[in-house]
């Protein structure tokens, strides 16, 4: 008998599955059925579209319109406590002239300083107005406290027993305060140092550093001359005045 073979069929290929498109949405429209007698009317009417969907144009605003209120700033007067032609003290300084009061723009601000003249120094020092209670600038002393400093100078001597250099140093913050008592201080304890021996020559810088100083001080209290001012200091402290 003659063999039979089995030929193996060939692998059925899979259709190829047709992907339908999702339907585009249409616009939905309204159908309004009008029967009058025998006379039938159709109208069709497309629907609006969503508010969402329609553009709002805003008014466009122009930034010329558009003006901010007007502010008016106050400009705070500063105080001035001195005037042209005042005497004031600065405590580095001593005695010095207000020669007057200007306005200067710094870094785009108005500054108001003091101009102060220092004759015996010749120097002349602007202060603005805002700086003056910092730096110490004062009036000149009440003769109230010109009598305490005149009382000091009589006083008894107060000298610490420390090196000289430390106590020359307390001498010179002492003049550099301004305060006349202070300054007197350091005349009367050089002063009665000196009579119990020759002066040094640093103390002798010393004491007529703190001797001009407050002579300037009382003659422009007194309105008398600056040297009239020293020898009424030194009659006191040689106890003649």
């Amino acid at each position: 008998m003659a063999k039979t073979t089995k030929t193996k069929a060939a692998p059925k290929t899979k259709k190829p599955v047709a992907v339908k498109a999702a339907p585009q949405k249409k616009a939905v429209t309204s159908v309004k059925v009008t029967v009058k007698g025998n006379k039938t009317t159709v109208s069709v009417t497309p629907q609006q579209k969503s508010p969402a969907a329609l553009k709002v144009k805003t008014p466009e605003i122009s930034a010329a319109k558009v003006t901010a209120p007007d502010v008016v700033l106050e400009k705070k007067t500063e105080k001035l406590d001195f005037v042209a032609g005042d005497f004031v003290v600065y405590p580095a300084h001593g005695v010095g002239q207000v020669e007057g009061v200007e306005v200067q723009t710094i870094a785009g601000m108005s500054i108001t300083l003091y101009t102060i003249c220092f004759e015996k120094d010749r120097m002349r020092l602007k202060l603005p107005v805002t700086k003056v209670k910092a730096s110490g600038l004062r009036k000149l002393s009440s003769k109230d406290r010109l009598k305490d400093a005149l009382a000091t100078l009589q006083g008894r001597s107060q000298v610490r027993r420390i090196m000289w250099s430390r106590r020359a140093q307390e001498y010179e913050a002492k003049i550099n305060s301004g305060d006349p008592v202070s300054i007197a201080e350091v005349l009367r304890d050089l002063k009665k140092a000196g009579d119990q021996g020759e002066q040094s020559y640093s103390e002798r810088q010393i004491y007529q550093a703190a001797l001009a100083r407050l002579a300037r001080e009382v003659a422009a209290i007194e309105k008398i001359d600056e040297k009239k001012a020293a020898e009424k200091l030194e009659a006191v402290l040689s106890n003649v005045a």
